[in-house]
């Protein structure tokens, strides 16, 4: 489902996602990708991570189009704390099961009621957060090339953000009694979703690769009582 300006913030709120078309233009996107071709080198199952700090991410994360939809739902303070680069291809395939994206990145660990469990992912401390702070947390989606039927496009089911945290059995229930929405996007667009929202993804059945930048964004750097998010 495609919207326009007018739509897709009252989308976000009451379904927890959106598709927003064009928000780069291709020739940004091909500067994007050459930019990002150091990044491709780097061995990876699933998606290449903690790359915030690389110029170029760095920078389109910070792009007033960009930075813009993230603040026009956190509000005006909202900023990028963390990175991804997806990059599904004949050689890196795979599927990703239906869940919620409930770990944050923080400075240091500070036992919290409601945090955890704990772990540390490439040098960087992480914990399960609570519903309250993940409501402060948008995603924004940025396809590098085309998202087809054919190359594993995001599946999602529509206002399981508002259903808190769940179990891996109650996110098993929600997928037996609700419709999938299938989320193609041409290159240059934005998926834009809230991390409790249950998704999950195909296989590529394409030849062609999948890039995706998926960049998170937070209204505040303070997620609980004496945690901070760090910016990975």
């Amino acid at each position: 489902m495609v919207f326009n300006l007018s739509q897709w913030r009252d989308h976000i709120e009451q379904q927890g996602f959106a598709v927003i078309q064009g928000v780069l233009r291709r020739s940004e996107v091909r500067t994007l990708r050459l930019d990002l071709s150091d990044l491709y080198r780097r061995p990876s199952r699933a998606g290449i991570r903690h790359i915030l700090s690389h110029s170029a991410i760095n920078s389109v994360a910070n792009d007033a189009r960009v930075l813009g939809i993230a603040q026009s739902i956190l509000g005006e303070n909202a900023f990028p704390f963390r990175a991804t680069l997806f990059n599904k291809s004949p050689d890196s395939n795979w599927l990703i099961a239906w869940h919620q994206d409930t770990a944050l990145p923080l400075i240091e660990k500070h036992e919290t009621p409601g945090w955890g469990p704990w772990s540390v992912k490439e040098g960087i401390v992480y914990a399960h957060a609570p519903a309250g702070a993940l409501e402060q947390v948008l995603a924004l989606r940025l396809h590098l090339d085309d998202c087809t039927a054919d190359n594993g496009p995001l599946r999602v089911l529509a206002v399981t953000d508002r259903l808190g945290v769940l179990s891996d059995k109650d996110v098993e229930r929600q997928v037996g009694k609700r419709k999938s929405i299938e989320c193609p996007i041409a290159r240059g667009g934005v998926l834009v979703m809230r991390p409790l929202l249950i998704h999950a993804s195909s296989k590529s059945l394409s030849a062609l690769p999948r890039r995706v930048l998926h960049i998170e964004y937070a209204a505040s750097v303070r997620v609980g009582d004496g945690l901070q998010l760090a910016m990975a």
